[in-house]
């Protein structure tokens, strides 16, 4: 644009609709097992169970466990799970068998704040203790682990639970020895 001997420039912009991301937790239902499946697959770090596994785990055991949605738009997709049991000796103990985040939400602490809804769970009313089992080698989660007792001013104990020569040996492949972490009495 010209205006007597000076020039201005404009510069246009094409404006892009912003879609929010937003993350809800809730308890997961049969539905979520498929992409909770492809969700510990992309970890590569958990053991893979079955499909069928997932999906028949978050039907039955939904009342303990916790999925996060991340909902953008229409797009609503599992980006974290939490699978736990009531231990069937011991009631006052929540096990907790699998955490899985996606890389894309890791280090905000995703895991922890799932970990501390489900411990408000009506479910989890008589929880005093969390178990659970990690390999050496899954820092993440013995962070975690170690992190919520002191969260929750617990006291936590680990001990060796599963050694390496129990699991069968798969291709050149053997499983690390799990170590079972116990966690508590936890002060909610």
């Amino acid at each position: 644009m010209n205006l007597g001997g000076g020039s201005i420039k404009t510069l246009e912009t094409a404006e892009k609709p912003i879609v929010k991301k937003e993350l809800h937790f809730r308890k997961p239902n049969k539905e979520d097992g498929a992409a909770v499946w492809e969700l510990i697959k992309q970890t590569s770090n958990l053991d893979l169970n079955s499909s069928y596994s997932y999906i028949m785990w978050c039907e039955i055991f939904s009342e303990t466990s916790i999925v996060a949605i991340e909902e953008r738009g229409y797009i609503r997709k599992p980006v974290a799970f939490v699978s736990g049991f009531i231990h069937p000796e011991n009631p006052d103990t929540l096990f907790i068998w699998q955490v899985a985040v996606h890389a894309s939400q890791r280090g905000q602490g995703l895991a922890t704040r799932m970990l501390n809804q489900l411990l408000e769970r009506k479910s989890c009313e008589e929880i005093q203790y969390i178990e659970t089992t990690v390999t050496t080698s899954n820092t993440a989660s013995n962070n975690l682990f170690i992190g919520l007792a002191r969260k929750h001013q617990a006291n936590y104990k680990i001990s060796k639970y599963f050694e390496s020569e129990i699991f069968p040996e798969a291709e050149n492949e053997t499983h690390e020895e799990e170590w079972l972490y116990r966690i508590g009495p936890v002060n909610k």
